[in-house]
Parts: structure tokens; C-alpha cells; sequence
């Protein structure tokens, strides 16, 4: 076999390896094997080929890794595909001292935290997040 069908190969089995493992990293490291691929096909030496490889992998890995710095992490207590109470409203009648309200949702008493930053009025408010039986909420611009 030609170093090219070897580089594909490789490349291929990081990508089914990373469908079997969802580990995300190892796409990176295929389109660094298929860029040693690619210095196979213009007739390279190996030396350049694996230099290439190594280089282009590398690159991907760190540019990932960087990106998924900057992305502001959320948890899944936030995430509506979770938690199917994001985006629900609760109609707080007065805030406590502490900052807290007692409200009624699906059909029991919730205690309700306004997210930070968030002056306490009374009124409509959606759910922003569950955190253990706590409703953190904000208010919803419709009813101000």
C-alpha cells in the first residue's frame, strides 16, 4: 500500500474511533493525519509528511481548545433541552427580605431567587434556571 492509503486509513480510524468515544479531540488529530495525507499526495517525503501531520494536527487541537475557552460554559440546570422549566413563567405577588419569593408552580409552593443583578419587583417573571428546589428567575420584559 501507498503512504497515501496509509495516512487515509489512519485518518478514518480517528474519526470512527471519535464516533465511538465522542471524544472530540480525535477529529482534530484526523485532520492532522489528513494533512499528512495531503503531503502524501504531492509526493512529500515521509519526514514532511509526519511533520505536516503533526503540525496541522496540533494547530486544530489548540485552536479548539482556546475556542472552547472563550465559550462562555453553561450548565445543564440552564439548558431547556434538560430542564424543561426554563423559559416557564411565575407570577411573584412581593420579595421577601432575604430576596427571596414564595411562588406557585405546577401546583405547589416553589421559592423563587432573582438572578443576580435583577432589581426585585413584583410581577410576571421567567425561570431562568433550577438550582435544587430553588426557581432562579428573571422578570420578563412584557411586564414591567
Amino acid at each position: 500500500m501507498t503512504d497515501t492509503t496509509w495516512w487515509w486509513l489512519l485518518a478514518g480510524s480517528a474519526v470512527a474511533l471519535e464516533l465511538f468515544t465522542g471524544t472530540f479531540y480525535l477529529l482534530m488529530v484526523a485532520i492532522g493525519l489528513a494533512a499528512g495525507a495531503v503531503a502524501a499526495h504531492l509526493g512529500l517525503a515521509l519526514a514532511w509528511q509526519l511533520v505536516s501531520a503533526a503540525v496541522v494536527g496540533s494547530a486544530a487541537v489548540v485552536g479548539w481548545t482556546l475556542v472552547q475557552r472563550r465559550r462562555p460554559q453553561r450548565t445543564a440546570r440552564a439548558e431547556r433541552s434538560v430542564n424543561l422549566d426554563i423559559g416557564e413563567q411565575v407570577h411573584v405577588d412581593a420579595w421577601q427580605a432575604d430576596g427571596t419569593a414564595t411562588v406557585k408552580y405546577r401546583g405547589t409552593q416553589w421559592t423563587a431567587v432573582l438572578r443576580s443583578g435583577e432589581p426585585p419587583q413584583p410581577g410576571l417573571h421567567r425561570v431562568t434556571e433550577l438550582v435544587g428546589n430553588r426557581l432562579i428567575v428573571e422578570k420578563t420584559p412584557s411586564s414591567n
